[in-house]
């Protein structure tokens, strides 16, 4: 986390405010070509690793232009989602967490087809489906307990949405690696790794250090000692103290034998000690 807040310190100046707004752009601009010039995308913009070594260095950018679907209707109802995603995550943590989160799994994918690529020379054509579905994942560690319509009728929290996308993320590892379909199958491990990456990066482990817990407890004592030592009147009966209840009557009994003290509660109450 210490690491993590220094590069903010550092970097956060280049980061991009409202990126989930420019992405949808480019979700829209991929999307006209898909339905105007199907082959284009495949054939100059999408992640091409052999074409990519042999200088079309732009590849590694514009495959990220790929839209979510085809379908107007449910490109829209997408495109609404991911928004609302993206500029929800970037209000909670800051438009440079949101950036590194976003492009980390960009650059994730870019770096799995090289490892496909130079290891099974294979070229597999990643996209950022599966990183939109990381960002809903992210999304529902969030905001657990908001609930959306599925279907635009039945409520459901987000958390059941969570688990269930991580559920289909680690299916897609499985069954496209059996199937041999290798392109889903990395796209979905590297949105699953990107997440957990994220998660622990951005973890407080100052928590377990052994350091700061023995200064918890410490400091504990020297609360409790301290505690104790202003401790003047307490109720033989219920425990309680001028120190918690500072508004509270105290009082000895002298019917009792010894040194009772009781709260103006029980000091009328109690059994006398004989």
């Amino acid at each position: 986390m210490k690491f993590f807040n220094k590069l903010e310190r550092k970097y956060g100046k280049y980061a991009i405010k409202n990126l989930m707004y420019y992405i949808i752009i480019l979700y829209v601009i991929g999307w006209m070509i898909q339905m105007f010039s199907p082959g284009l995308y495949v054939n100059m913009l999408s992640l091409d690793v052999s074409k990519v070594l042999h200088g079309q260095i732009w590849r590694l950018f514009t495959f990220i232009i790929f839209p979510p679907d085809s379908s107007m209707l449910f490109m829209i109802f997408a495109l609404y989602l991911y928004y609302m995603i993206g500029t929800n995550l970037e209000r909670v943590w800051g438009a440079f967490k949101f950036n590194v989160y976003f492009f980390m799994g960009v650059i994730l994918n870019i770096i799995a087809s090289f490892v496909i690529y130079f290891a099974f020379d294979q070229t597999v054509y990643l996209t950022t489906y599966f990183i939109n579905l990381s960002l809903f994942l992210a999304f529902a560690c969030v905001y657990p307990n908001m609930e959306l319509l599925l279907f635009f009728i039945i409520p459901i929290k987000m958390k059941w949405l969570g688990i269930f996308d991580a559920v289909y993320l680690m299916y897609q590892v499985i069954v496209c690696f059996y199937i041999g379909a290798y392109s889903s199958a990395v796209s979905a491990l590297m949105a699953m790794l990107n997440f957990v990456i994220f998660f622990f990066m951005t973890r407080d482990y100052n928590k377990v250090n052994p350091k700061e817990i023995r200064r918890k407890q410490v400091y504990r004592k020297e609360v409790e000692r301290t505690r104790s030592n202003n401790i003047i009147h307490k109720c033989d009966i219920c425990g309680r103290t001028n120190v918690d209840y500072p508004d509270l009557t105290f009082r000895f009994c002298s019917k009792c034998s010894g040194n009772h003290e009781y709260c103006q509660d029980h000091l009328f109450t109690h059994e006398h000690v004989k």
